[in-house]
């Protein structure tokens, strides 16, 4: 018979935290923006340079196309957030692409949205990572030969902050998000009044990337401009990835948050698109294209630097995305059984510390590989993203069918184009990045998706084999026998003894004894002492050729088993708790043997009783 599930507790229990107490490690809204939204923030400073350069194959003209490229872009953007502010609304437990997909497309299409969004969030810490720190080195070229040092370091320095909790690290970063976004607006606002850029220094003596046998505008052009254009996209997913992380009420300030978000992204976007055309801007090699904005506009003085360090900042934190969005999903992926259920546990700041850590290792093993080189790493970028886009468009599509409201039609068809845009981005990216490493992505997304179901299965088998969801059986009591490891007398064997006689039934000490001559007189000793001692329990002796006790004990509890296979055994193994951390790396781990070849060669209760010093 299955158990049902019991009513929910109409009040907290006794020893929970209070609400406000658990309140104080969620995010505000404004906190939720430097603590969710840096990828999409710091993507104005790369975005509007992807279109660029693909645009600059077809010369000066095809870079008139930039502003109607960014406009498509914008309007993308619109229909995500919309589309997402949705998906926060039914879907208030977070999870975003995956919960969509799963709950609409099926289990399976919702491991494909997670290992896309994964394989992005991992992508996004690692490019993220060496963008800041290329920007650094740009600026101080002798640093060249230490990115990697200064890639790990800034992982740490992100890691770091994040095991303290997620509003600990939206603080922290509150004030370079601000500064970032403060500078791109002053550039677009003194930009618009301006007749002509104010100085073209940071580009003087830098050769143009304009081809001089320029090609013609065409649509495939302008597709992958697009679609170039689209990484300003990622992280938009991350603030619905992240509801449980909010102040309550939850959903409605993740739902401004997302508001937020896509109205200063959008409005940064275009802001900037509007200004290369409005100063002909023309990309050049060795100088980003947001520098030579902010020199057109505000002037090679200090503004032009304060613009350029917000922008290395911004970009080495913007890692924080996936910190704050990743181990939530991971959480939700360990509540379904498919991933290990350790990655569902929080610490005391509402930490999810193990998919913090988790992350933290798979993006430093990836900045060792490239070697702290974005280059490396950027073909690999925004694939897994538009995956999740594309599914999650989907899924809302059917969810509006299923759910019937009232203008479903409508929205069906707003989540539908939307579908079909990124669809096309998904599309349009792999191809043109296929021979330079997005194979890596097609192969990794179904081997993640493969991952997730072996650990299901298994998940299923040990359910199945512990009876969980069944009514057992009545309890009932059997015979208990202690067995008490000893190697010679003291107050902890008497302190061992004394819990055994407590715990069960009947109580045996063994002792493992050697054939070598001073193994022999220690046995003597101890057979001496136990005698005049007398504790009224039985001392066993356990001859062994070999100088092991794990095993001898181990073989000890078996044929017990053998004999008295209704005897209840438990191997009480008395140590010694030092008083300091130190002090334990002069302790022989003995009963550590002794637990690992219990545990692994027999069925017997292990209890370790710690003598404290």
């Amino acid at each position: 018979m299955l158990i049902k599930p019991l009513p929910q507790a109409a009040a907290p229990a006794a020893d929970a935290p209070p609400i406000e107490a658990t309140d104080r490690h969620r995010l505000t809204a404004p906190q939720a923006l430097a603590a969710l939204s840096l990828d999409a923030m710091a993507s104005v400073a790369y975005g509007p340079e992807a279109i660029v350069l693909v645009l600059a194959a077809a010369g000066s003209y095809g870079l008139g196309f930039t502003l109607p490229v960014t406009l498509a872009i914008a309007a993308l953007l619109a229909v995500l957030v919309a589309s997402y502010r949705q998906v926060i609304a039914a879907f208030p437990n977070g999870g975003g692409s995956y919960a969509v997909a799963r709950a609409h497309l099926g289990p399976r299409t919702g491991l494909v949205a997670a290992a896309s969004l994964i394989l992005d969030y991992v992508l996004n810490v690692a490019v993220s990572v060496t963008a800041g720190v290329a920007a650094l080195t740009s600026a101080f070229p002798g640093l060249y030969g230490d990115r990697l040092a200064l890639c790990l370091g800034v992982l740490a320095l992100v890691t770091a902050v994040n095991l303290r909790g997620i509003v600990e690290s939206a603080k922290a970063f509150l004030v370079p998000t601000v500064v970032f976004v403060g500078a791109i607006l002053a550039i677009v606002v003194a930009g618009l009044f301006r007749a002509g850029p104010v100085s073209t220094q940071a580009a003087d003596g830098h050769a143009s990337v304009l081809t001089g046998n320029a090609t013609s505008v065409g649509a495939l052009l302008l597709l992958k401009a697009f679609a170039a254009g689209c990484s300003a996209l990622t992280g938009v997913e991350a603030v619905a990835n992240a509801v449980p992380s909010f102040r309550a009420p939850a959903a409605r300030r993740a739902q401004r948050t997302e508001v937020a978000l896509g109205a200063l992204l959008g409005m940064m976007l275009i802001g900037l698109a509007v200004l290369i055309g409005r100063f002909h801007l023309q990309p050049v090699e060795g100088v980003t294209v947001l520098a030579q904005l902010a020199d057109a506009s505000l002037g090679h003085n200090w503004a032009f630097y304060v613009v350029q360090f917000a922008t290395v900042v911004l970009l080495a934190l913007a890692a924080n995305t996936s910190f704050g969005g990743l181990p939530v999903l991971m959480s939700l992926l360990a509540r379904d059984n498919y991933l290990p259920h350790v990655f569902g546990l929080k610490a005391d700041r509402q930490v999810h510390r193990h998919g913090v850590l988790a992350l933290a290792t798979v993006s430093g093993a990836l900045l060792v590989f490239s070697g702290g080189d974005t280059n490396t790493l950027v073909p690999l970028f925004a694939i897994g993203v538009f995956v999740g886009f594309t599914l999650c468009q989907t899924g809302m599509v059917l969810h509006w069918k299923r759910e019937a409201s009232a203008h479903w039609r409508a929205k069906a068809a707003l989540n539908g184009f939307g579908a079909l845009l990124t669809g096309v981005s998904a599309v349009v990216v792999t191809a043109t990045k296929f021979t330079d490493g997005a194979w890596l992505v097609a192969i990794a997304l179904p081997l993640l998706v493969l991952a997730f179901e072996a650990v299901h299965r298994a998940y299923d088998r040990i359910s199945e084999r512990i009876g969980l969801g069944r009514v057992p059986e009545p309890p009932h009591r059997d015979r208990s026998l202690v067995i008490v490891p000893v190697s010679h007398l003291s107050r902890l064997t008497a302190d061992a003894l004394n819990a055994a006689v407590s715990l069960g039934d009947e109580v045996r000490a063994v002792t493992v004894t050697h054939a070598d001559e001073e193994d022999r007189r220690a046995t003597e000793a101890l057979r001496r002492d136990w005698q005049l001692w007398n504790p009224g329990v039985e001392l066993v002796e356990l001859h062994s050729p070999h100088r092991t006790v794990g095993r001898p004990v181990a073989a000890y509890v078996d044929r017990v088993h053998r004999y008295h296979p209704h005897t209840r055994v438990t191997v009480l193994i008395p140590e010694v708790e030092p008083a300091h951390v130190w002090q334990r790396l002069l302790q022989n781990q003995r009963g550590a043997v002794l637990a690992h070849a219990v545990r692994r060669d027999t069925d017997a209760v292990i209890c370790r009783l710690r003598f404290r010093l």
